[in-house]
């Protein structure tokens, strides 16, 4: 399937970004000759004449959308009416000038957080509208859960290919370490190391630690969504994860030992954990195009710890 990317005109939104840039990285592996990123300075992908003009520059024949407006909890909570805004209108706007040009193929990206809050675990694409996702995040998920509706209205309705898949949460190098942005990994190897540096005898934690996550190292991601465009032409939803949950309090003891702190871990309950648990089920993926998580999440830590500590503190 690599000849796939030869001869196609591809365009990454977000290119620029953690996900992007790996992904990017990615396709030009794969044979990618013809691969464009359109820069938040020069095309606004909320604004519909912005967007034509950046079609009709760039003439793209597979377009991959993974520009976001994202952050963790402390930024969802902050910002829900941009989370919502931004997101729906970059997306929904984008596709339907994608389809009015004939655009061959799009892959728009989703994210674990359009699930229900108490959705049973492992999360099962099928379980995507058995209730409302946890409420700290719900815009930016049900913002982003429209582009499924929507790509399988359109396939209905004008056949056009689009595929969704719903990407667990993300972690690795070129991650974003800005507290007050960031999302549960990037935030707690920022404070461990914060602390360890400070000789503090304790770090303070959001929440109670009772919360599982799931996470997915990026160059894992970038992988599968390269595979997916490739392989998949399907209606359904795909989850895309690493298929292991942990615990936020078992995620705390396994950083503060890979960047050596050794002080005690206080909970600020009056913080919120977020969805209760996080737990894919990535069989479909794996059936559909082949795709299983390669990076073991104590290496991916340790790589991702390391660039932050060789990079990220620039």
């Amino acid at each position: 399937m690599m000849t796939y990317w030869t001869d196609k005109r591809v365009m990454v939104t977000g290119g620029a970004g953690f996900l992007g840039s790996h992904l990017v990285e990615e396709l030009l592996r794969r044979g990618a000759q013809q691969l464009s990123v359109p820069l938040e300075g020069e095309y606004d992908l909320r604004d519909r004449d912005q967007i034509r003009r950046c079609l009709d520059d760039l003439r793209p024949q597979v377009v991959i959308h993974l520009a976001a407006v994202v952050g963790g909890i402390g930024a969802n909570r902050k910002h829900p009416g941009k989370f919502f805004y931004d997101n729906i209108l970059m997306g929904v706007q984008l596709v339907e000038e994608c389809r009015r040009r004939g655009v061959e193929k799009m892959t728009l990206l989703g994210t674990v957080c359009a699930y229900p809050k108490f959705t049973p675990v492992p999360f099962k694409e099928d379980d995507l509208w058995n209730g409302y996702p946890e409420e700290t995040n719900a815009p930016y998920g049900l913002a982003k859960k429209m582009l499924l509706v929507q790509s399988q209205a359109y396939r209905q309705e004008y056949g056009f290919n689009s595929i969704f898949l719903l990407p667990v949460n993300l972690y690795g190098p070129r991650d974003n370490f800005n507290p007050e942005s960031s999302h549960v990994i990037p935030a707690l190897i920022r404070k461990a190391l914060e602390a360890k540096g400070a000789g503090a005898d304790h770090m303070v934690c959001w929440g109670t630690g009772s919360a599982t996550r799931e996470f997915l190292f990026v160059e894992d991601c970038a992988r599968a969504v390269a595979l997916a465009t490739e392989q998949y032409d399907g209606a359904d939803p795909v989850n895309i994860g690493s298929g292991m949950e942990i615990r936020i309090k078992d995620l705390i003891v396994l950083i503060n030992r890979l960047v050596g702190f050794e002080g005690r871990v206080e909970w600020d309950s009056s913080k919120p954990d977020g969805q209760p648990r996080r737990g894919l089920d990535t069989s479909r993926a794996e059936r559909l195009f082949g795709f299983k998580a390669q990076v073991g999440f104590e290496e991916g830590l340790r790589r991702t710890v390391e660039w932050y500590l060789r990079e990220g503190r620039r």
